[in-house]
């Protein structure tokens, strides 16, 4: 059992002035594991304000990138040791498989060290000649406000302390109520290796303690990653009052199967692509379009990929598919699969859940087939182990139903072309694609359109996001400052 009594305010472990906690479940065992404070509007205040007071009249932001970047590779070589135990906790909230866990989280001290290589290396002036010599500078664009997401807790809170951290802003950070617990190691690092007070501050809570957040004055950037319905509040929040923001939200991905597409290369692709994270992803393949002429075979080779999974107790090395996050999500991906029920969708595998598996929040992995893309399971995020099999005729009509949605994160094709493979990727509307794979690429820009966000979060624009443009129009002889 792990209770943190505390939230990171000003550089010191204080007791939060709201008494309501927040019960931290096991998603594999349905039994309590710990517990955090559940963060009220005083508990808010007093982090944005001491973020605001570090970021007004502290140092961090004035010292040079490679002192800000000495200090948080402090921090993480403190936190390496310790990786294996947040693996370990990470399984015990969202349910991940050990087995991926154990790989993924050390992946995440990769990013954050990519994050401070870019900063040291980015000019932070350009000097460019007009009517007059102006030098364009980049200023960190204050404090920061980073709300994460419960799929992919530890990575995400690393890549939303990091970046903006080390671009000189500070930081007030809020993880998901469902996966509280694994971002205080890094929060303690963080206090250890000698980040000033003020500067970076946790706090956790419920929803309302993330609304406070964004509704704070204090704060002058959101970066968020979650559901679009969460995101277009935020959107709102900071549209009236200018505050800028970074969202990353839900998607509903297309994988388009070619002709000619190898059998084996695609589902190893989209064995990943919808069903990693028990398909609590949000680039994930959720629709498959397949060429009429080749419906059965491709169907009784994702049937059988979708069945090769075996789903369990996620501290068994043999798991591949843990359970979903909570109940209230396996009841919505349940809901979901009725409603492709109720639609006329076929289920080809899966449905229900797991037999044996009597506590824990496990649903199969679930393929249906027979569907149109007018259907709400084609059109609307499940966030579940759910994908569905969709035909079309000609490459036209298989664009155009990947494009008929609202989101446009994501997207893949699979064929042996490479000049289709190019055309595909050109012609579908999403932030992201992958030919032949399911790829996130950490040091590429990762992000959507329409309906799945504003801004990148990877990549060096993932660090450049948190800089604000300074223009100084110069007098001759001024220059030389900027050499």
């Amino acid at each position: 059992m792990t209770n943190r009594e505390e939230l990171l305010i000003d550089g010191q472990w204080r007791k939060p002035k709201s008494t309501e906690r927040l019960s931290v479940i096991s998603a594999s065992t349905e039994e309590v594991i710990g517990s955090v404070s559940d963060a009220g509007g005083e508990d808010v205040d007093a982090a944005v304000t001491a973020a605001r007071r570090s970021f007004d009249e502290g140092t961090w932001r004035r010292l040079g990138v490679d002192e800000r970047a000495e200090i948080l590779e402090r921090a993480l070589q403190i936190l390496e040791p310790k990786l294996d135990e947040v693996a370990n906790v990470v399984t015990s909230e969202m349910g991940l498989p050990t087995s991926i866990a154990q790989v993924q989280i050390p992946s995440a001290l990769g990013t954050a060290r990519f994050f401070i290589d870019v900063a040291k290396n980015e000019p932070i002036a350009e000097l460019r000649p007009g009517q007059t010599t102006a030098a364009v500078v980049k200023e960190p664009v204050g404090v920061v406000a980073s709300i994460a997401p419960w799929n992919g807790p530890f990575n995400m809170a690393v890549n939303k302390i990091t970046a903006p951290l080390v671009a000189g802003c500070s930081v007030v950070f809020k993880p998901a109520a469902e996966t509280p617990l694994d971002v205080f190691y890094y929060a303690e690092a963080l206090a250890e290796a000698g980040v000033p007070a003020g500067v970076f501050n946790l706090i956790t809570g419920h929803r309302d303690t993330g609304r406070a957040l964004v509704n704070h004055p204090g704060v002058d950037k959101v970066s968020f990653t979650g559901s679009t319905v969460a995101g277009r509040e935020i959107g709102e929040v900071c549209g009236r009052s200018f505050k800028r923001m970074q969202l990353e939200l839900g998607g509903k991905s297309a994988a388009i199967i070619l002709e000619d597409a190898d059998i084996p290369t695609t589902m190893q692709g989209l064995a990943v692509g919808s069903f990693f994270n028990t398909g609590q992803v949000c680039a994930a393949y959720s629709r498959v379009l397949v060429p009429r002429t080749r419906y059965d075979e491709i169907v009784d080779a994702l049937v059988a990929t979708a069945e090769s999974f075996v789903v369990g107790d996620p501290f068994d090395p043999a798991t591949t598919m843990g359970p979903l996050v909570s109940q209230q999500q396996r009841e919505r991906v349940e809901g979901y699969i009725s409603i492709g029920v109720d639609e006329g969708a076929k289920i080809l595998t899966g449905g229900g859940r797991p037999a044996g598996l009597d506590r824990g929040w496990f649903v199969q992995p679930t393929v249906f087939g027979s569907a149109d893309n007018s259907m709400r399971i084609c059109q609307e995020e499940i966030f579940g182990p759910v994908t569905t099999v969709m035909t079309y005729d000609n490459l036209e009509e298989a664009i155009a139903i990947a494009n008929d949605s609202d989101y446009g994160l994501h997207g893949a094709v699979f064929t042996a072309d490479d000049e289709a493979a190019l055309r595909v990727a050109q012609a579908v509307r999403t932030g992201t694609f992958s030919v032949n794979s399911f790829n996130y690429n950490t040091e590429a820009p990762f992000g959507g359109v329409k309906c799945s966000g504003v801004g990148r979060d990877t990549g060096r624009e993932g660090l450049t996001a948190y800089y604000e443009l300074k223009t100084i129009n110069l007098t001759p002889g001024m220059e030389r400052l900027f050499s």
